[in-house]
C-alpha cells in the first residue's frame, strides 16, 4: 500500500463483490450497496474484470467469505455480541446494510485514515449517509496499535465482540498476523473470521507457476503477500492463542456449502482458505 493513498486491493475486493451481484445475481453473497459505493476507478475496472473468466474463482471466493462472515455475525448478535469490528474495512457495507443496528449492535471499522478518507469521499459521492451505528477507527499501525485506535473510538474491551478480518492476513507480516489474533482473543467471548493463503509449495506445479505471477503482480503494486499458511499450522497457531473452536474451509468446503450451481466449473484443491475462531472465555 503506497502511503497517503487508498488500498488497491480493497477497491478490487469492493469490485470484485459488485460484479457478483451482476453476473451471478448475487447468489452467494446479496449486496445492494455494492455498486453504488465503487469509486470512478473501480468502475472503470468492472466490465473488464467481469469478461475475464481467469477471475471468476476468486469473485465466488470473495463472495463467499463475505457469506461465511456475515453469517457468524449474526449467529453472533444471536448469542448476545453487540460490537462489530470490521479490521480493514475498504468498501465494506455492512454497516449500511447493519438490520441489528436497532438492537444496539455498533459497528467500527479499522484502516489506515487514507484508505477511510477515500471511502467518506465514495459515500459522499454515493449520496450515502454514514449511519448513526457505525463509528470509523482509523489507526495508523506505525504509530498506534489496535487496541489503541478500538479504545479511542469507543470500543470496550471487556464486552463480546465479533471481528471480521478479511483480504487482510496475507499482507501482514507473521508477527502482525500474531499480534492481531493476541488482541482478539483477549477480549471475553470473542469470535473472528479471517481468510488466508495457502504456502506456493503446497500447488501442483502448474497452478503454482499462475499463484505465483499474481503475487508478483500484487508486490508490484506496493502490496507483496508477506504471511502464507499451511491449515495445520494456522490451526495450531489459533489454538495456541486461545481459540477452543476453530473452522477451516478451503475451496471444497466452500464450494459446497456456498456455490450451488455456480461452482461448476470451480478446481478444488489449494488455495484461500477463511477462518472461524471463537474463544469461549
Amino acid at each position: 500500500m503506497q502511503t497517503g493513498q487508498p488500498s488497491r486491493t480493497a477497491r478490487g475486493a469492493a469490485a470484485y463483490r459488485a460484479i457478483h451481484q451482476t453476473e451471478d445475481g448475487g447468489t452467494i453473497f446479496s449486496d445492494p450497496f455494492a455498486q453504488e459505493i465503487l469509486d470512478d476507478e473501480a468502475r472503470a475496472t468492472r466490465d473488464a474484470i467481469a469478461a475475464d473468466p481467469s477471475l471468476r474463482p476468486m469473485r465466488l471466493f470473495i463472495a463467499a467469505r463475505s457469506r461465511f462472515s456475515e453469517d457468524t455475525l449474526a449467529a453472533c448478535v444471536a448469542r448476545g455480541v453487540r460490537q462489530i469490528v470490521v479490521l480493514g474495512a475498504g468498501l465494506d457495507t455492512f454497516s449500511l446494510r447493519n438490520p441489528y443496528a436497532g438492537r444496539g449492535v455498533r459497528v467500527f471499522e479499522v484502516d489506515y485514515p487514507a484508505t477511510q478518507a477515500w471511502k467518506r469521499e465514495s459515500l459522499a459521492q454515493a449520496g450515502l449517509a454514514i449511519p448513526s451505528s457505525l463509528t470509523f477507527a482509523p489507526v495508523d499501525f506505525e504509530r498506534q496499535s489496535l487496541a489503541e485506535g478500538l479504545m479511542a473510538a469507543g470500543f470496550l474491551p471487556d464486552r463480546p465482540a465479533f471481528f471480521q478480518w478479511l483480504g487482510v492476513a496475507m499482507y501482514l507480516t507473521r508477527e502482525a498476523v500474531a499480534s492481531t489474533l493476541d488482541f482478539i482473543a483477549g477480549v471475553p467471548e470473542s469470535e473472528v473470521v479471517f481468510d488466508y493463503a495457502e504456502p506456493f509449495e503446497n500447488y501442483p506445479a502448474d497452478r503454482r507457476a499462475v499463484i505465483m505471477a499474481i503475487a508478483e503482480s500484487a508486490a508490484a503494486r506496493g502490496e507483496p503477500w508477506l504471511s502464507l499458511f499451511d491449515p495445520v499450522e494456522l490451526t495450531e497457531l489459533l489454538r495456541s492463542k486461545g481459540f477452543r473452536t476453530v473452522e477451516d474451509l478451503g475451496i471444497a468446503g466452500l464450494s459446497e456449502r456456498f456455490y450451488g450451481h455456480l461452482k461448476q466449473g470451480v478446481r478444488v484443491g489449494p488455495g484461500g482458505h477463511v477462518v472461524r475462531a471463537q474463544n469461549s472465555s
